[in-house]
């Protein structure tokens, strides 16, 4: 028995790109309702107020699955979690397949978000525990993921609006099917949590960040509100401002809005891959202001050229300050408690990528995209300086290496 499981069992390597390739397809799954936001809401009769309830579900769903069953992995093993979130999500596309209402539409989105939740710390330490010690890169992978898979999944759908009968149909149907392969195949992965004890206490709701991480963690806290928020106005009203800003009713114009953003996130990431964790979130952060400075100041012109190319720069910076910020968080975890850190640093990441985004909507209905997207992008880049500031401070006060 114990060869059959030797040889039906991924090598450490191979387990890494089936655990980063499995990643891509669960934020791809969970990107591709932005683009099809405005189908449902034509498709339904609901307006802009409803849209923002139905981000905010599927946002808030995930946070509290985070808190609950994300440090679970540690405790029961990496597989189960998986294969049973996995199924889950399938569960959620089928929904989707299925919708006929709004309210499908928003028990769809709660699945896909606890579905989610519990994946990604999990996804995230398994990446860490499968990498190569003298090639280590899930920080890279796990920095790079969001960007590339909200991406697929944004354009991906988009495109299929634009040309295929029966998008909806389509696009669900095959995630179905993908999700429920991807749960099977993840039988074939080795298990690598030392699974810890204390399964059942680590559901209770929190966020637990080891204490040898804690100063780190505080240091890039203010970075990861600031780009993750940007990520979340583009999810939610991207499209919306190609549409009512720029007056381009096109549903691949307004994916590619998400794409300029996200995508350009796995360059940045890959620019600062060489660089010192520190230095990556500096660079990224300097040129992610830039970015966002840009954005306010294309919105004001109307201009959709520069609009996506302040996109672009701005996400090449988020990529590369994520991967620092990952970096300098994840540096030295004990294995047992890889996906309860991870689980913290995406607690974090997501209610910035929720609430200030469910806010902005908010506020449009009473002062318009325009102005409501340019405070937004100010506060951005308050909160990017701020960033910048403390890792000064904290790299002066890191204490000197010892001598040799």
């Amino acid at each position: 028995m114990a060869d059959t499981v030797r040889r039906t069992t991924l090598s450490r390597p191979a387990a890494f790109w089936a655990v980063a390739v499995l990643l891509v397809l669960m934020l791809a799954a969970s990107g591709v309702p932005s683009p099809l936001y405005r189908v449902y809401a034509a498709q339904f009769g609901f307006g802009s107020g409803m849209l923002t309830v139905v981000f905010a579900v599927y946002a808030f769903a995930l946070l509290l699955s985070l808190l609950v069953v994300g440090g679970l992995s540690d405790h029961v093993g990496r597989r189960p979690v998986l294969a049973v979130a996995l199924v889950v999500e399938a569960a959620a596309m089928a929904m989707f397949l299925l919708a006929d209402g709004v309210g499908w539409l928003l028990a769809a989105r709660v699945v896909q978000g606890l579905a989610t939740g519990a994946m990604t710390g999990t996804f995230g330490a398994a990446l860490l525990d499968t990498q190569r010690s003298e090639r280590p890169l899930g920080p890279l992978v796990n920095a790079a993921a969001p960007g590339l898979g909200l991406s697929l999944g944004a354009v991906g759908a988009g495109l299929a609006v634009e040309f295929l009968p029966a998008a909806t149909d389509w696009v669900f149907g095959s995630l179905t099917v993908l999700c429920l392969l991807a749960a099977a195949g993840v039988l074939a992965l080795p298990e690598t949590s030392p699974r810890l004890a204390g399964a059942a206490a680590s559901l209770r709701p929190s966020v637990h960040v080891p204490v040898p991480q804690r100063r780190a963690f505080l240091v890039v806290l203010p970075g990861l509100v600031a780009t993750w928020a940007l990520g979340g106005l583009y999810a939610s009203l991207g499209p919306s401002l190609v549409v009512d800003v720029f007056g381009v009713d096109d549903h691949v114009v307004g994916s590619l809005v998400v794409l300029a953003l996200n995508g350009t996130g796995l360059v940045g990431s890959l620019a600062g891959r060489g660089l010192a964790p520190d230095r990556a979130m500096t660079r990224g952060a300097l040129v992610f202001v830039v970015g966002v400075g840009g954005t306010v100041v294309t919105l004001a012109a109307g201009s959709l050229a520069g609009f996506f190319v302040a996109a672009v720069v701005s996400g090449a910076g988020f990529g590369a300050a994520f991967l620092g910020a990952m970096d300098t968080v994840t540096d030295g975890v004990a294995p047992g408690r890889r996906a309860g850190l991870l689980s913290a640093v995406f607690t974090v990441s997501y209610l910035a990528f929720s609430v200030p985004a469910i806010a902005a909507g908010v506020a449009a209905g009473y002062v318009g995209l325009t102005a409501t997207a340019q405070v937004y992008g100010a506060v951005v880049i308050v909160l990017t300086v701020l960033a910048v500031a403390g890792l000064a401070v904290h790299r002066r006060r890191a204490p000197a290496p010892a001598p040799a």
